[in-house]
């Protein structure tokens, strides 16, 4: 009956320490929206790439399997959806991918040319989603993050 006592206790401090394996105490990634270039825009289809970059805080190189996101501008949803984008960032170091995608924002469109009528005023935006990370183990890293984006920055001069 020892032995089983024994065994038991020997089994559940052994697992609990399992737990600390994932948990180093390292900072999470950062994930930045830092461009959306207008590709085509069509009355009911738009094509943007979106340009992320990601901040990797550790001192180990970060695995990163893709992106699962929401992007909204003021309070209209630009894009939602999951890039399989996979790359290595060194440790306390930054990379950047970029994600095509495609929208219809006719049913907005009246809000999307109030946005655009001061080119150079900031327009707030919001990225919500998880990045996903690691090779072996997956760890996804919920991602919040608000900001602002300046729409003539990203508007083509036209020449005359």
């Amino acid at each position: 009956m020892l032995r089983i006592y024994s065994l038991m206790l020997a089994l559940t401090l052994g697992l609990t320490g399992c737990a600390s394996w994932f948990e180093d105490g390292a900072p999470p990634p950062q994930v930045h929206l830092v461009k959306i270039e207008v590709v085509r825009a069509k009355l009911l289809e738009q094509k943007f790439k979106l340009y992320f970059r990601v901040d990797n805080r550790d001192d180990a190189d970060l695995t990163v399997r893709g992106l699962i996101y929401k992007i909204t501008l003021d309070d209209l949803l630009l894009t939602e959806g999951e890039s399989n984008e996979w790359l290595t960032v060194a440790p306390r170091s930054h990379a950047f991918f970029k994600v095509s995608v495609r929208t219809n924002l006719w049913p907005q469109v009246r809000e999307v040319v109030a946005m655009l009528k001061k080119p150079s005023q900031p327009i707030p935006y919001r990225l919500e989603g998880e990045l996903k990370t690691g090779l072996f183990i997956g760890n996804d890293v919920h991602v919040l993050r608000n900001g602002e984006i300046i729409p003539g920055d990203f508007i083509p001069e036209r020449h005359k």
